[in-house]
């Protein structure tokens, strides 16, 4: 019988297998789960070498997995200004400061900005941004990443003007003498967006292990790395690599390339389970379409608050279907951004060509990330063709104020339908889109099973029919998100045999009051047997 490392006693561990069993103990050996089950049972593992953790009847669930979000840009915000839930006047004030000690050749960066939480909602002007950094460029990304904010000085050095009319995916906003606004969304920030000097290698480390920590701090074990609008090279992949070989990285990562990189990634193929099942490289990301909160994503009608305007398409039928049937035929996952149901309808049917087409290997496992607005013939085809729901639970509380002014009453239905998702035998996998949203997960738990915003609203939920149960939603951040990367032998549940990931809560989040699960926090973080956040009895 093999001997543990470590065992950890007296917990209220749910290790969400296949029957969200409840253990109490469990044996650790070279980072992997040797035992799960009684305080009795445990003890055979043990010899005098072992280190015992009292886990003093703490709450345990497995290492959360974080199916959507942008890695590096998450570490970006944590090294910008950051712009998320501040005032438009607080945001001016540190973009001020920022200019006062610039160095020459520098761009002044931030994220988050939402002007629907402004006291005086609307969109902002680059005049603003003249006033504080006059000679210097600026870039502030809005919330939802879709959106920028920029001044003059950037407008200049992208060759916007008055004459430039919209890339195909994006806008030049202006006004009514056809000057730019320093609004430009989608692939219109591009211009701008691509003459930001890129970050040094140094500073990537940097924002890479500064991202890795709050992660932990959150007990989130693995992600989902989706490449970011402009997209990375290959070489992100290959410095990434670097980046574990070296011991800066300890977290799972399932990194998506972006579109414009896909020709180097099918050169190299499909990279599974390095070091030590830590990293991969299986799915290419795609986009077809913006956000609700810029009305860029594509809809099948008008908008309910812009007539005449559908949001923002990026490619015809046949283009997208050329790229995502080169993803199959060199054996990648397609992961799709597809919020509006025109794009979301584009998809399914690519999808459903491409299958045909080249219908192996059966289990694909193809995802729409965020899913947000379906029509609702196209509500069923998700279970028919297989296609995962990548949806952020807490996109619906975030988003909700401003969903019925955008498509109306009458495309509710189709809105955040998770429900009719799971009703269908999907799996949701769980994530935040950070830095769209808040890294925390535990808000997208609360989210999930409420419908509600942190602040409790609506009373009730909003279309709470859609709501989903505590252990779907702990499903959702673990095996739910596991299965979406092929890696539910892997991680997602605490079984014998898996890595030894897990994350020990303050409260027991499974059954305390509803409105506390979005206070949980972590007290410790386990990843690969190895304490990398808090501390253990």
């Amino acid at each position: 019988m093999s001997i543990a490392d470590s065992i950890y006693l007296n917990g209220n561990i749910y290790t969400v297998d296949g029957k969200f069993s409840v253990a109490q103990a469990m044996a650790v050996r070279d980072g992997r789960l040797l035992w799960v089950g009684t305080n009795e049972q445990v003890e055979k593992y043990a010899a005098a070498g072992t280190k015992r953790h009292d886990l003093g009847g703490a709450t345990v669930v497995p290492g959360l997995v974080e199916s959507h979000l942008h890695f590096l840009s998450v570490g970006e915000v944590l090294l910008q200004i950051n712009c998320f839930q501040k005032t438009k006047e607080q945001i001016l004030a540190e973009v001020k400061a920022a200019y006062e000690s610039l160095r020459p050749g520098e761009w002044i960066l931030g994220r988050g900005w939402n002007e629907l939480d402004w006291t005086v909602p609307g969109l902002p002007s680059k005049e603003e941004l003249n006033a504080v950094a006059p000679d210097a460029p600026v870039c502030l990304v809005r919330v939802c990443g879709h959106t920028s904010w920029v001044n003059d000085a950037a407008l200049r050095a992208g060759g916007v003007t008055r004459e430039t009319t919209d890339p195909v995916g994006g806008e030049v906003f202006k006004d009514a003498n056809g000057e730019p606004t320093g609004i430009l969304t989608d692939t219109a920030a591009h211009m701008v967006r691509r003459l930001i000097p890129p970050m040094t290698k140094s500073r990537k480390r940097d924002a890479y292990a500064a991202a890795q920590a709050q992660f932990f701090s959150f007990g989130i074990t693995a992600v989902c790395d989706m490449a970011a609008n402009i997209g990375y090279d290959y070489g992100t992949i290959e410095h990434l690599k670097e980046l574990f070989a070296d011991g800066t990285l300890k977290i799972g990562v399932n990194a998506y390339v972006a579109a414009d990189s896909a020709a180097d990634a099918y050169q190299v193929g499909p990279e599974c389970g390095l070091f030590g099942d830590l990293f991969s490289v299986r799915g290419i990301k795609f986009f077809t379409d913006g956000s609700l909160g810029a009305r860029s994503a594509w809809m099948l009608d008008d908008y309910e608050d812009r007539p005449g305007h559908k949001g923002n398409g990026r490619y015809t039928n046949e283009e997208l279907h050329a790229m995502v049937r080169a993803c199959r035929a060199n054996g990648f996952q397609a992961a799709t951004h597809a919020i509006g149901d025109a794009a979301i309808r584009q998809v399914l049917d690519v999808y459903e060509k491409v299958f045909e087409e080249l219908p192996e290997p059966k289990d694909h496992r193809y995802r729409i990330e965020h899913a947000q607005i379906v029509h609702g013939d196209d509500l069923k085809r998700f279970g028919e063709l297989g296609v995962l729901p990548s949806m952020q639970f807490v996109h619906c509380t975030s988003d909700k104020n401003m969903t019925e002014d955008r498509i109306g009453a009458q495309r509710l239905p189709g809105a955040f339908a998770w429900r009719r998702m799971i009703g269908m035998g999907l799996p949701i996998p769980g994530g935040s889109d950070a830095p769209v949203e808040l890294v925390n997960p535990f808000h997208g738990f609360y989210a999930g099973i409420t419908r509600r915003d942190r602040a409790g609203e609506p009373k009730g939920g909003w279309r709470p029919e859609e709501r989903v149960t505590r252990e779907e939603a702990l499903r959702a951040f673990t095996i739910w998100g596991a299965y979406a990367s092929f890696e539910e032998c892997v991680r997602g549940s605490l079984e014998v045999g898996k890595r030894a990931d897990f994350a020990v809560l303050d409260r027991d989040i499974v059954t305390c009051p509803e409105d506390e699960t979005k206070d949980t926090t972590v007290k410790a973080t386990v990843q690969g047997g190895v304490c990398v956040y808090g501390k253990l009895g």
